[in-house]
């Protein structure tokens, strides 16, 4: 049911049917009023599932088809990494403006030629990164901005999650997977996010990875500097036995501590520690994704600027790359 109706609904193609959907789409589009229009999975009986379970108006064939759909007019990507790139490329050729799942794709050359395809049309291509959306991200950087803790000195983010099954694609090399993909990604993009409050970007200085087989990561911890001074340290790992994604940034005159940034649903909570006091702010347990595809569709309705851009997705990228290569493995 619908609690905030668009005066002209985002009509929304849904690529697979993944375990990600219901919470990244389908319940941030109910409560918006957008409409998701269709949907494709590789196995047509898993796409049926899916519609009647989230009430999706039909099920097409394949994901061409619904990329080529007249009705649909966005493009949800959250297909295995590998997949990201090729069909973002679909979907713009087909001048569908695209909301990927991240990463953005196996590696920065390939998301390199997804910003070239498009730039000369102008469409909307976001990746998700849903935590930059909510009002603890924007409190967070309210703070630095105000000089709240002073000048940061360091900066800790943990990502933990729950082992997946062994047939996930997360552990394979072939569709790009892997915790760096997977978690470091976001530990990476919030680094970069942080730049400006530590002299500029972020240069990774190491990474050590707990291998699954010959190429694939199952865990890994990543270093960082900052031209000011500042250091960062992210650990990640999908083998770990809960959910957990914290951010501590130490300043010189205190500390900000977001207990789940990734899931503030989960626990809003941010904690302000200055020379005087510890306090605990309460952000709002409405979701991430709620929020960015409120943007999301602000963007493609009216043009209000984003956050982050297409050019933001490659240099992700490259710090993922380069990660890899610190860690003594190819990128994807």
């Amino acid at each position: 049911m619908s609690t905030a109706q668009h005066p002209e609904p985002l009509r929304i193609g849904v690529l697979g049917a993944s375990r990600i959907a219901e919470s990244a789409i389908v319940g941030p589009a109910n409560t918006l009023g957008h409409r998701l229009v269709a949907v494709a999975a590789r196995d047509r009986g898993r796409a049926e599932v899916f519609a009647r379970k989230y009430g999706v108006e039909r099920v097409v064939d394949d994901y061409q088809s619904l990329i080529d759909d007249p009705e649909v007019e966005v493009i949800y990507n959250p297909l295995a990494n590998s997949l990201h790139a090729p069909w973002n490329l679909a979907a713009i050729a087909a001048g569908k403006s695209v909301l990927t799942e991240k990463p953005f794709a196996r590696n920065a050359i390939e998301a390199a030629a997804v910003r070239d395809a498009a730039r000369p049309d102008g469409l909307v291509v976001l990746e998700a990164f849903h935590y930059l959306f909510h009002p603890m991200m924007k409190r967070t950087f309210e703070l630095l901005d105000a000089g709240t803790i002073g000048d940061i000195r360091n900066v800790d983010i943990v990502m933990g999650m729950p082992e997946p099954g062994p047939d996930d694609p997360r552990w394979r090399y072939d569709l790009a997977g892997g915790a760096i993909m997977d978690l470091g990604c976001y530990g990476l993009h919030l680094f970069r996010m942080l730049g400006r409050y530590c002299g500029g970007a972020p240069g990774i200085t190491g990474a050590r990875a707990l291998l699954r087989d010959a190429q694939v990561d199952e865990a890994c911890s990543i270093s960082v500097e900052y031209p000011g001074g500042a250091s960062g340290f992210n650990t990640n790992s999908m083998v770990s036995g809960e959910y957990e994604f914290t951010c501590h940034i130490i300043g010189s005159d205190g500390a900000l501590f977001l207990h789940d940034f990734l899931g503030p649903n989960r626990d809003d909570r941010l904690a302000v520690t200055t020379t005087e006091r510890t306090t605990i702010e309460n952000m709002g347990t409405r979701s991430t994704y709620t929020y960015q595809l409120e943007a999301f569709a602000a963007a493609v309705r009216d043009g209000t600027p984003l956050p982050i851009g297409i050019d933001d997705a490659i240099e992700n990228m490259g710090y993922i790359d380069a990660a890899y290569r610190a860690a003594g493995l190819d990128p994807r």
